[in-house]
């Protein structure tokens, strides 16, 4: 039965989307219809909820018959209730006397909702956290909610150890958690779902976070008279340029072409100086699990696309036209924040980070992004991210699960800035300014969600609004910030790079996702199989060390035939097996 369970959702859950719109439909929300959550007068103030006096029950929790929807989703329990999670200590630093579960932002949930969280155990950073977690199921020693990532929530159902949260969430989830899982046209739920059964609630992606965009000087072109490359010749050329032309005139041979980052690629969310488009220009997706042209499961990195692209790649930096030092440096963006390089590959945030940085010690720079390279037949290709990869668990036999939803509820409205309690919520502002910290991080849960589309939808929103074509009034509160934003940076371009950074990021990166028909490549599973448990590790060193030293020449690009023999009998075939059955459904 657990080989079952597990392979069924471990697998592209399209088929599974289905059983989940009875779940998600549940109540008298109309998730399908916006984002914004009709919160009632009282949300967050009303005490009808009680507690049972049979704590041992499931679901303890009894409201007035009235209560549905919203008004249950955010509704304040008139007795206390406790919950226990694993919490991930964040970098910031609180204010005198706050500590990690006793700060503004735990105050204020605890004020809104009558629950009391308690920290069964600290980690700091990802690797940490996931070891505390393993520990945690090991040991069969739960908190009462705890996030985990897909192969964590497998071996949770496996063994039996977690909730079911069908009607919990049927009952409890809030319109705006249910229009935000909507946006995956279900596959968040689905993703946590066994045999019709919800035992997670997932986060959700942002579909522009997967696609890799060519970032370029914008200046520089302009200056040198050139083109934007659409392909990898004609990138390979700009480079050149780029390198030989003096773009930043002062007189000096130190510009660079292309950067990159000793991964090469990144697979599935990218950051910055991945080679990812490259290779998806070729049609070659390494990282990812793919079906061949006889229509047979085969992992994505040891098709022989990725020869012809790992070729051109050593090709360029033989050439120079790739920065020499790419694999050596400690900290990625150092070129790009330095101002020597005139392109590098990047998602759509790349204002953000590190292009404001960038922008800081030289204004005078103008940064572009372009859909680029382009395939044989003229499309910009690229392949996605998975719709969730963490999951808000409960422990099998905790009272209260439907405390977690509404939680969940409650942090997801102040993060997308939709709560009603408007004083309550610029004093958290206040706070977080004064101190230097997010709020976010000190959510009792790691688990932020957004619409999938929200992206684009945004960048729409607000052209739509400068243009006079839409009244920024009616935005939710993200829209209009990002509206705001875009008013300053261009009525007094670079003054404000707080302003310089969310304008930038939607109108280049969001622009040209919104604009571009791209040829969308996802992933046939996302898992982990028994084999990957003892041999996916030393098979990724193998993949990374092999592209890596192909390309800056340690290797012949014959290397690749070899690596590909010596990933099939390292466990590769087996494991190539054990993906097709699943699936396959096998």
């Amino acid at each position: 039965m657990a080989n079952y369970r597990s392979s069924k959702w471990m697998a592209a859950p399209i088929a599974l989307a289905v059983l989940l719109s009875a779940c998600g439909s549940g109540g008298d929300s109309d998730a399908g219809d916006s984002g914004k959550s009709s919160t009632s007068s009282d949300a967050g103030d009303s005490g009808k909820t009680t507690t049972s006096s049979d704590a041992g029950d499931k679901g303890t929790t009894t409201t007035s018959s009235d209560a549905k929807g919203d008004t249950l989703a955010y509704e304040k329990y008139s007795e206390p209730v406790s919950i226990s999670v694993g919490f991930k200590i964040p970098d910031d630093k609180l204010g005198a006397g706050d500590t990690n579960d006793n700060n503004p932002v735990s105050r204020y949930l605890e004020s809104i909702s009558n629950i009391k969280v308690t920290h069964a155990w600290e980690a700091k950073g990802d690797d940490a956290f996931k070891q505390k977690v393993n520990l945690a199921i090991a040991s069969n020693d739960l908190p009462d909610a705890m996030v985990v990532d897909r192969n964590q929530l497998r071996k949770l159902i496996d063994n039996d150890m977690i909730e079911d949260l069908t009607d919990v969430y049927a009952k409890y989830g809030s319109e705006l958690v249910r229009a935000m899982y909507d946006s995956t046209q279900g596959l968040a739920l689905a993703d946590a779902t066994v045999d019709g059964r919800l035992y997670g609630l997932p986060n959700v992606a942002i579909e522009a976070d997967a696609p890799s965009l060519l970032w370029i000087r914008q200046d520089w072109l302009d200056k040198l008279n050139l083109q934007a490359p659409k392909t990898v010749d004609e990138l390979a050329a700009v480079a050149k340029a780029f390198i030989e032309q003096d773009p930043d005139g002062n007189g000096k041979k130190d510009t660079l072409g292309l950067t990159g980052d000793k991964q090469v690629v990144y697979g599935q969310k990218p950051n910055p100086n991945g080679f990812d488009s490259i290779f998806s220009s070729y049609h070659a997706f390494p990282k990812n699990w793919i079906k061949d042209k006889d229509g047979n499961v085969v992992y994505g990195s040891i098709t022989p696309e990725n020869k012809d692209a790992l070729a051109k790649l050593a090709e360029m930096y033989k050439g120079g036209l790739i920065d020499p030092q790419f694999a050596l440096y400690k900290e990625t963006q150092e070129p790009i924040v330095a101002n020597k390089t005139g392109m590098f590959f990047g998602p759509w945030w790349m204002p953000y980070w590190p292009l404001a940085d960038a922008v800081a010690n030289d204004t005078k720079a103008e940064w572009k992004a372009y859909a680029a390279p382009l395939d044989k037949d003229g499309k910009f290709v690229t392949h996605m991210a998975p719709v969730t990869d963490r999951y808000l668990v409960v422990r099998k036999g905790y009272k209260n699960p439907e405390a977690a939803v509404k939680l969940l509820n409650a942090f997801t409205r102040i993060e997308r800035r939709q709560d009603p309690n408007k004083d309550e919520m610029k004093k958290l502002d206040d706070y977080a300014t004064a101190n230097t910290v997010q709020n976010r991080n000190y959510y009792p849960f790691d688990l932020l969600l957004d619409y999938s589309d929200a992206v684009v939808k945004r960048y729409k929103d607000v052209q739509a609004a400068l243009k006079g074509e839409l009244d920024p009034a009616t935005f939710d509160p993200d829209t209009k910030q990002v509206y705001d934003y875009s008013v300053i940076e261009k009525e007094n371009p670079k003054k404000n790079m707080d302003a310089w950074k969310p304008a930038k990021a939607y109108e280049l990166g969001g622009g040209i996702l919104a604009n571009t028909d791209m040829e969308k490549v996802y992933s046939l599973f996302y898992g982990t199989t028994k084999t990957m448990e003892t041999k996916w590790t030393s098979l990724q060193k193998l993949e990374n060390e092999t592209f890596l030293k192909i390309i800056v020449g340690d290797l012949p690009v014959d290397a690749f035939d070899s690596f590909v023999s010596d990933w099939k009998k390292l466990g590769g075939d087996q494991i190539t097996k054990e993906v097709s059955d699943i699936v396959s459904g096998n």
